[in-house]
């Protein structure tokens, strides 16, 4: 595989770091395991071109849309060379299977394969592809495995299309209702049954789903890093201890249209002002608190270059260590949203959208995937927390879950300049399949 500019893979040569990152040595740990990458290798690069933007080198691979059929049709094609039972719940999730669910305690990897817009290559799919090669690995060692094993490809994790992330664990898991998910729209006012009927699937069905759940034993998802940390600390792979609590919040300034010509500013009521000043304090209310908080999505009615608009919508986005200081920091964000507003003459509504709370992971489990990489390898394995969400946490109320990170060396996400060596990716590879082996003997 080789990669463009800003880390996009593109093709299917050699596999070249951007520029932007730095070399990383060729050697693996263990030695001889290093040269298992060849399944991977097929896999990546039949993947790549699926939901690809030629102009910005992203890509768009949103729900129940041609390229998510494409991803789709993808994971059944691998499940189906493996001899892997394949299955569709009734939320729209694929389940690929070695061995008879219906047993119990299973272990089950996996990820997404839908995009946000203009995404990674990696944010996903490289959970969903190590997982494969994960398996290929276990065959290859003439593992004996004494649970089923799952694959899953979880629906529309990243919201991009309906606007609420992990729609289809949140459903699986009850989280997200029935009829919560059938109100949900998209930006042209299709709604969700409608999109799945199109795509071909029952939106009758969808709903929660705590019989196959109830078969699981353990659930990790290996996850490209979204971050820095693993970079700076010199390690490939790392543990996930928790994931920040987060939420998405809605702020409408409701000003009055008018002539961008002939208006006075002094007669003027417009929300575009208010909204541009608390985009930063946004930033101010974050920082001290070692928080993060984004404005990344915004909506202006009329949306014309020489009209002053009668409504600015913006979507923030925050996250934070725990609780006490992300109420702070969006308490501190929405208290200087309403002051400027109203020095401006502008109505504002705040809207919370979603919101997922501090979600621990399974200590126990978590030091099992400790012990078991450490015993492998020799190397004590860093324990990390992360801002990004993630199936695995809306699946830990009901499951003892897990994550795996594979280094990222530039901290890019959610851009196409995303990326991981070759070499980082089949360590993952081989740690994912070192867990594997390891939690089949419990």
């Amino acid at each position: 595989m080789s990669e463009g500019n800003g880390g996009s893979p593109v093709g299917t040569g050699g596999w070249s770091p951007p520029s932007t990152a730095p070399t990383r040595p060729a050697a693996l740990p263990g030695g001889a395991r290093a040269g298992r990458g060849d399944g991977f290798h097929a896999m990546w690069s039949q993947l790549l071109p699926i939901g690809r933007d030629a102009g910005s080198g992203g890509y768009r691979r949103f729900a129940w849309t041609r390229a998510d059929s494409d991803c789709r049709a993808w994971f059944e094609e691998q499940a189906r060379s493996r001899r892997l039972a394949c299955e569709v719940d009734r939320n729209g999730n694929q389940w690929a299977w070695l061995g008879d669910p219906a047993r119990g305690n299973a272990v089950v990897t996996g990820s997404h394969l839908d995009s946000v817009p203009d995404g990674g290559a990696f944010d996903g799919p490289l959970g969903v592809v190590s997982a494969f090669a994960a398996l290929d690995e276990l065959r290859r060692r003439g593992v004996p495995l004494t649970r089923p094993l799952g694959i899953v490809n979880f629906g529309d994790e990243e919201g991009a299309r309906f606007g609420l992330a992990c729609v289809g664990s949140r459903l699986t898991a009850g989280v997200l209702t029935a009829g919560q998910a059938r109100r949900l729209t998209d930006a042209d006012g299709v709604t969700l049954p409608r999109a799945m009927e199109a795509a071909g699937y029952d939106p009758d069905a969808i709903g929660a789903d705590p019989g196959r759940l109830d078969r699981i034993g353990a659930f990790v998802e290996l996850h490209v890093e979204q971050g820095r940390a693993l970079d700076l600390s010199g390690d490939r792979i790392g543990i996930a201890s928790a994931i920040w609590p987060h939420g998405r919040w809605r702020f409408d300034f409701r000003g009055e249209a008018n002539h961008a010509g002939t208006t006075r500013l002094a007669d003027r009521r417009d929300p575009m002002l208010p909204y541009a000043e608390t985009v930063l304090a946004a930033r101010i209310e974050a920082e001290p608190a070692g928080a993060v908080a984004t404005f990344g999505k915004i909506a202006v009615e009329p949306n014309g270059v020489n009209a002053i608009p009668s409504l600015v919508r913006g979507w923030l986005d925050s996250r934070a260590a725990d609780q006490e200081r992300l109420d702070a920091v969006v308490a501190g964000v929405e208290q200087a949203a309403r002051a400027r507003a109203a020095a401006h003459g502008v109505h504002l509504d705040v809207e919370r959208e979603s919101f997922t709370p501090v979600v621990e992971f399974d200590h126990a489990l978590r030091d099992e995937l400790a012990g078991i990489l450490g015993s492998e390898t020799g190397i004590e394995v860093p324990v990390l927390g992360t801002g990004a969400g993630h199936d695995a946490g809306i699946l830990s109320g009901r499951v003892p879950t897990a994550m795996l990170f594979v280094r990222n060396p530039t901290g890019v996400s959610h851009s196409p300049a995303e990326y991981a060596t070759e070499d980082d990716c089949v360590a993952g590879v081989l740690a994912l399949a070192d867990v594997l082996e390891g939690l089949s003997r419990t």
